[in-house]
């Protein structure tokens, strides 16, 4: 068996100041912040870290209090073990989120989030429309929504959902077995721009994930369980996002056959749709693109 890499130095958000900021149930997150303001929070995806915002997060800086945290169970942050499936519910993951933001002196915030950060944006969205002004969501759809899109064999895109929706144990052996190739597909395959992730980032997101296989399998479990009830109970009680919403996604639906818009509509009817031509990691392909969608959200 091939030799586990040693962990590369990490890099950091030129600029901000790093610290460990309470979440929920005595989860801790490490968190970036920089920049003075009006504060937004921007939550990263898969299989990143809040690295994947550094262009975005420097440029809202100018004018805004940016808050960047690793999710739990990714990054630096606590990665409480899956007792029960609420561990990883993007609803404790919200709760973190606004658990952070209120340490930090902010009751009411944007929030930005891509991939999995999405899912979580979209659900403190629902549960706390008190703290979150603006919400912007990435290459993603609504839970409940992706698990009816992927059908037929459209839905091989998505294998890696079904796979870690599989009981705690096997997931967890067959990833950790060969964790690097694993994680560098998606890197490899979800961008378009191959240089938009450079050599020392790219090292610090496969450290980061090789040393959390168990909690970001635990947090992909939970998006084929708690959230779906999560989801259709708000669905069944016509619940909706208050804020103005802006969603960037690529043009999946030709492929999966859904209509994007009309899908995010449904639950945002304050949306504003717009189809990006990057790859999956927008915020590094094409940082001025998404800079540009944050500042029109935020100036609704």
């Amino acid at each position: 068996m091939a030799p586990t890499p040693e962990p590369s130095p990490s890099p950091a958000l030129p600029g901000f100041a790093y610290e460990r900021v309470p979440g929920a149930d005595g989860v801790s997150l490490n968190v970036a912040v920089g920049g003075s303001g009006s504060p937004v929070v921007l939550l990263h995806g898969f299989p990143q870290t809040h690295l994947m915002w550094r262009h975005v997060a420097a440029a809202l800086a100018a004018d805004h209090t940016v808050v960047c945290p690793d999710l739990r169970g990714y990054g630096a942050s606590d990665k409480p073990a899956e007792t029960g499936p609420e561990v990883y519910s993007k609803r404790t993951m919200a709760a973190d989120v606004v658990a952070v933001a209120r340490a930090l002196g902010h009751e009411r915030f944007a929030l930005a989030g891509h991939d999995r950060g999405a899912l979580v944006a979209f659900r403190a969205g629902l549960d706390h429309p008190d703290a979150v002004t603006h919400l912007a969501c990435l290459d993603v759809l609504p839970t409940l929504d992706m698990w009816d899109a992927l059908h037929g064999t459209a839905g091989a895109v998505g294998f890696h959902l079904y796979l870690m929706a599989q009981p705690p144990g096997l997931p967890e052996q067959l990833i950790e077995a060969s964790a690097d190739a694993f994680f560098g597909h998606f890197l490899d395959l979800w961008g378009q721009d191959s240089e938009a992730i450079p050599a020392d980032v790219r090292a610090a997101y496969l450290d980061a994930c090789r040393a959390a296989v168990p909690s970001i399998v635990a947090d992909y479990r939970a998006s084929a369980g708690i959230d779906v009830t999560h989801d259709e109970a708000d669905r069944a009680a016509g619940r909706t996002l208050r804020m103005p919403v802006s969603v960037l996604q690529q043009d999946w639906g030709a492929a999966l056959g859904y209509d994007a818009t009309a899908l995010w509509r449904a639950w945002a009817p304050g949306l504003r749709h717009t189809t990006v031509t990057s790859g999956h990691f927008m915020a590094e392909e094409d940082p001025a693109t998404v800079t540009e969608a944050l500042r029109e959200l935020l100036a609704r």
